[in-house]
């Protein structure tokens, strides 16, 4: 026992000890910085870009909050708050600009808020809002409006405008939460829930929110495997030119096959895919399989066609785009014209002068440009003349009510009139039935895709359709379309000339 007590002893002299000699360490840079043991504190819970307390800071915040609305028997609300597409903006215009705009976003959203309300910023392209002591729920809808109204005005930065949307999650206090991690994490969970459903949006927290967010992960961890386990692959869906019905192109088409969930919707898996970063892996070898798959239809006796292929705006601005096109052109053999991309309306003017230098060296090796659901985003005809393109391809957007809808068939007739105009080609994607490809016939457009025709299908199937069809009879009577038996829907005639169509 004796021993016992002295060895506690001795530890407690060394403790005793090491104070002393920390608090001698720290005296210098308190004499430094004026004796003020509460600025050196202070500073440590600063962001230093925007001068905006940090995520240590804001959870200190909200736990005083929840203290106070304990007592009172108050709400209170936390907004978890996401810049969209910040990291293009960061990685294509320099971190000097993104830090621009993170200042600029701050000093917007402080004027969106009461005195007692807090803003913080716990790093990179993201913002957090204590709202303390409201009255109502709405009351936390009311701050979300002024945020998404305070970013409606562009953006000024190195003499450019840009536009920035933002995602919003919220969580309240006592429903979601009673203390700052729950109440922290369930509004993030719910920013997420907002960017999936389109971003520019805001959602409440609810645990139905919660188990969607488990599924997201699971699906995310899912799509990281898939390409290791060759669960991605390639479908490719013909084009068909309005005048003759022949196949004038194909677009490849990505699709994923899990093994237990069977085939994933495009529009489920390809968001994540962009929102994790696969995309950008990805894009190499997109263009090198389609491109192969080109060749390979050309050594089987199939005439030259083109094949589309997606581009992200994550591939768009990736510096070593033209290499890599260039490269995989080189190794398949394929003529440069025989290549097309189709790009986004919206991902085109995001950044319009290292945009337009891309597509221009695109241009000048042969590689044709095409503008993918154009009317549906920016819809600004100016930035038409900065870009070397080649094709309009018109939204299934529009496609699906051109008949039944009058804006919608206004809208379609426009970008037909304008494509021709500039001297493009023009496409309408999307067509499932009779009447809507009679009204694009009528309003001339040049060619068209869909389920009409038929759906995408795997690169040996391609293969076959190819070899065996040429051609899709067009003056078929109604009843010819619509069936799943696509050979109705081809005319066993005398090959047109070969040659590269538009």
């Amino acid at each position: 026992m004796k021993a016992g007590r002295k060895t506690k002893r001795e530890l407690l002299e060394e403790i005793v000890e090491l104070r002393r000699r920390i608090a001698e360490m720290e005296e210098p840079a308190k004499n430094k910085a004026g004796g003020s043991q509460g600025k050196v504190s202070a500073e440590a819970c600063i962001d230093t870009l925007t001068g905006l307390p940090d995520r240590s800071a804001f959870h200190n915040y909200v736990k005083h909050a929840v203290a106070q609305a304990a007592r009172r028997r108050q709400i209170l609300s936390v907004l978890f708050f996401n810049l969209d597409r910040f990291k293009l903006i960061n990685d294509s215009l320099g971190e000097m600009v993104g830090n621009l705009l993170l200042k600029e976003v701050a000093e917007r959203l402080k004027y969106c808020m009461r005195k007692s309300d807090i803003l913080a910023r716990p790093g990179w392209d993201e913002f957090m809002i204590l709202l303390p002591e409201i009255a109502r729920v709405e009351d936390a809808t009311v701050v979300v409006e002024r945020i998404f109204d305070a970013l409606q005005s562009p953006f000024q930065l190195n003499g450019q405008e840009f536009f920035i949307n933002a995602s919003i999650g919220i969580s309240l206090y006592p429903h979601d939460g009673s203390d700052p991690a729950s109440l922290i994490n369930n509004a993030y969970t719910a920013m997420k829930r907002a960017k999936e459903e389109g971003k520019n949006n805001f959602r409440f927290y609810s645990p139905n929110i919660n188990s969607r967010a488990i599924k997201s992960l699971l699906m995310e961890n899912n799509l990281r495997m898939a390409f290791k386990r060759e669960e991605i692959d390639l479908h490719y869906q013909p084009q068909i030119d309005i005048a003759s019905g022949r196949i004038i192109g194909q677009e490849a088409l990505l699709r994923w096959t899990h093994p237990e969930m069977g085939p994933v919707p495009p529009e489920e898996f390809i968001p994540l895919m962009e929102d994790i970063g696969l995309t950008s892996s990805l894009s190499e070898w997109v263009v090198q399989n389609a491109c192969d798959h080109n060749m390979e239809c050309q050594k089987n006796g199939i005439r030259p066609m083109r094949v589309a292929v997606n581009l992200s705006s994550r591939q768009l601005h990736q510096k070593d785009l033209v290499a890599t096109i260039s490269r995989v052109l080189k190794e398949t053999g394929l003529d440069p014209e025989l290549l097309e991309l189709e790009i986004t309306e919206s991902d085109i003017v995001r950044n319009i002068e290292s945009t337009s230098k891309t597509l221009n060296l695109l241009n000048k090796m042969g590689v044709q440009i095409a503008i993918d659901d154009f009317g549906k985003g920016y819809s600004s005809l100016s930035y038409l003349r900065y870009f070397p393109l080649n094709k309009l391809k018109i939204d299934k957007l529009f496609v699906d009510a051109i008949t039944t809808d009058h804006n919608n068939a206004a809208i379609s007739t426009a970008i037909v009139t304008l494509a021709h105009s500039l001297k493009l080609g023009v496409i309408a994607e999307g067509v499932e039935q009779v009447e809507q490809l009679e009204f694009l016939r009528g309003l001339q457009c040049d060619a068209v895709q869909g389920f009409l025709f038929s759906r995408p299908v795997p690169a040996d199937q391609s293969l076959q359709l190819l070899t065996d069809k040429k051609h899709f009879d067009l003056d078929r009577s109604a009843e010819g379309y619509g069936c799943a038996d696509f050979d109705r829907f081809w005319l066993n005639r005398r090959e047109l000339a070969t040659g590269i169509f538009p």
